[in-house]
């Protein structure tokens, strides 16, 4: 059994976890791949957040803990909000993308330790700021003072806007209105 906990980079290792037949192409013949810890991931790098489509359930730091034993993983992921809408459709997501290697899959909701935006990577920050969501700041745990900052417009990088709504289209999101730009925008929630 190989255990790979929270993405980083040390346990992506090029270890094999198994031997598969998968399709090069429609109509052509079955051929011998090598599936290392590395590919696992990227297969999950590729499943994205289906309310922020331009950013991938790793990069957003959904999937926790990933163990593959044979031709079984389980995929442990902790929701941004416990009461998420979402997490249903990417537990579905996650195992058609991993059922597609020919391996079976569980998919279990962890929610201790509680998500915390800190665990957003920094091109999964760069990718939501392209996308017009103003990625929340890095905080520590220290959250009572993040509320209370400024929030930058992911437009013009101006510090200078206002709260409009602190419940955004789900859960995660607040509206901003930049006055600089006089672009509306919405922060995804320090947590």
């Amino acid at each position: 059994m190989i255990r790979m906990r929270d993405g980083k980079s040390q346990h992506r290792s090029a270890e094999i976890l198994s031997m598969l037949n998968l399709d090069d192409e429609p109509g052509q013949s079955n051929r011998n791949m090598v599936l290392a810890a590395a590919d696992l991931w990227a297969v999950l790098e590729r499943v994205k957040d289906p309310e922020i489509p331009v950013i991938s359930v790793v990069e957003m730091g959904i999937v926790r803990d990933v163990i593959l034993d044979e031709t079984e993983v389980t995929d442990k992921i902790t929701p941004t909000f416990s009461g998420c809408p979402a997490i249903e459709v990417i537990k579905c997501d996650i195992k058609n993308a991993i059922q597609d290697l020919g391996l079976n899959v569980s998919v279990e909701t962890a929610i201790h330790p509680a998500w915390s935006s800190d665990w957003i990577s920094d091109s999964g920050r760069q990718k939501l700021k392209d996308f017009g969501l103003s990625p929340p700041p890095r905080h520590g745990g220290r959250l009572a003072l993040t509320f209370f900052e400024l929030v930058q417009c992911p437009y013009c990088d101006s510090h200078n806007s206002s709260v409009k709504n602190t419940f955004g289209p789900t859960l995660c999101r607040a509206i901003y209105y930049c006055n600089d730009c006089q672009q509306p925008f919405e922060q995804l929630k320090p947590l």
